[in-house]
């Protein structure tokens, strides 16, 4: 989706090519790179949560937090009343009740902005590649 892929569209009888990219027209690049930092972000976030099975627990409030962004992660399921989302639950409470919930945490703004500053640059860099690519 980032280049034209060349996708058929069928517009009055005749086929047509839909041309798609990321790059916006030079008053909307700034939306292309923000897009851009997001799809980083967002592929980050993703990383991390694939790492979590091969982290091991130290203590209760460990296999809490594991089990809480399991249920955090997946916010689009379909049904949660169906197997095994009422159960997760179910173990969760039953953790929370017993180690105690999670401690308050906060965010370190300036670790997020740190962040954001990586992600923008990246974005950046790919947007004005692909500006240059044409």
């Amino acid at each position: 989706m980032m280049v034209n892929p060349g996708i058929p569209v069928l517009t009055a009888g005749e086929p047509k090519t839909r041309r798609t990219s990321v790059v916006a027209p030079e008053e909307g690049s700034e939306y292309a790179v923000v897009r851009e930092a997001e799809v980083f972000a967002m592929t980050e976030a993703l990383r991390f949560q694939d790492a979590i099975p091969n982290v091991a627990a130290q203590s209760l409030v460990g296999i809490v937090a594991k089990l809480e962004m399991i249920v955090g992660a997946d916010r689009d399921i379909g049904d949660p009343t169906d197997f095994p989302w009422p159960h997760i639950a179910s173990v969760l409470r039953d953790l929370k009740a017993i180690s105690g919930d999670l401690p308050v945490y906060r965010l370190n703004r300036a670790a997020t902005r740190a962040d954001v500053a990586r992600h923008r640059k990246e974005a950046t860099k790919l947007v004005a590649a692909l500006e240059a690519h044409g």
